[in-house]
């Protein structure tokens, strides 16, 4: 546990930082913004602390009792659950989603589904089941572990599931470090082994910088967007036990906002209908409207305006972090 390790992921001229050790640690390749690796504190937003102490003359709290009769409960088994981060940690005493499912002995007709049988959310649980096997699952996040158990008639069994589990949070900023608008920014995380057709399983979607996800221990595939057309930076990041990974992504785009006026500085012309496209010719995105905003990576572009019948181009560049307006003059000579 004292090892310090940094990961860094260079991606179509995507600079990323994360910082992955099991103690604090700064990041000094190429101009890499620091992050930190740090325990998680009790209390977090990770969702465990300890036992609290019982008050004078109280007992511990337990799950509600099952609403059966006291004659059918005796003929149960109770099976008392908890669940940790780690190895040594406090328990989760909130954020966990039990499921209990019943193994059935003897499928008939070729069923051999699982039954769902108790779902419980909070942090320990206490549970009245049939003697027989069930499987135990744990869910915190995106996190999970799951076991077998078999109880029997009048048996109190206690199981406690090691999650293995730590949280990620990820940030992003612009050239030079410069902040970037917090709503247009959103991550996606993948698994990091693909199956045979190349595809990678979404785990999580859309999340908004500065979120913490819960995640099994492990390396993932981050995906950051910047605004909704081709700004992304694809990175590989890993989560470790007990920790909270930061990392920030750096994206090489820039606002535009595009507007066909009549003049040079004039007024923009509404309902004026917007191609943008590669130099190759491929389209990136339509809109239409006065002077609409939209995010790029850098890059060189065309751009197409038509506003009653007329159609006007212009060829532009993006550059990383230098937000403008591209403006077309409708004088210009069109191009019918």
């Amino acid at each position: 546990m004292g090892a310090t390790s940094a990961n860094r992921h260079i991606a179509g001229g995507i600079l990323l930082a994360a910082t992955l050790a099991l103690a604090p640690a700064a990041a000094s390749a190429q101009g890499a913004a620091p992050g930190s690796s740090q325990p998680l504190p009790l209390g977090d937003s990770l969702g465990y602390a300890p036992n609290p102490p019982p008050a004078a003359g109280s007992h511990a709290p337990t799950a509600p009792a099952a609403t059966s009769a006291d004659v059918a409960k005796s003929l149960k088994a109770t099976l008392r659950l908890s669940a940790l981060v780690t190895e040594g940690a406090p328990a989760i005493r909130t954020g966990l989603v039990w499921r209990i499912f019943r193994e059935k002995e003897k499928p008939t007709n070729g069923d051999d589904k699982l039954q769902l049988v108790v779902t419980s959310s909070g942090g320990d649980g206490e549970f009245h089941l049939e003697p027989g096997s069930y499987l135990v699952h744990a869910a915190y996040g995106r996190a999970g572990a799951t076991t077998r158990v078999t109880v029997t008639k009048d048996q109190t069994r206690k199981e406690t599931l090691i999650l293995n589990a730590g949280g990620l949070k990820l940030a992003a900023l612009g050239a030079g470090d410069a902040p970037l608008p917090a709503d247009k920014l959103s991550f996606d995380v993948y698994s990091l082994e693909a199956d045979q057709r190349g595809d990678r399983q979404a785990l999580v979607m859309g999340i908004g910088p500065g979120k913490i996800v819960r995640l099994n221990a492990d390396t993932y595939r981050v995906v950051g967007h910047y605004g909704d057309l081709n700004a992304v930076v694809r990175a590989e990041i890993h989560v470790n036990p007990g920790k909270l990974t930061e990392a920030t992504v750096y994206h090489r785009a820039a606002q535009v906002t595009l507007k066909l006026v009549n003049e040079p500085g004039g007024e923009a012309l509404a309902n004026t209908s917007w191609l943008v496209l590669t130099p190759s010719g491929d389209a990136i995105t339509e809109s239409v409207g006065a002077f609409p905003t939209i995010v790029l990576a850098e890059g060189d572009y065309s751009l197409v305006a038509k506003n009653q019948d007329r159609i006007f181009t212009r060829n532009f560049t993006v550059q990383s972090g230098f937000d403008r307006e591209i403006e077309i003059v409708a004088d210009d000579k069109p191009k019918n």
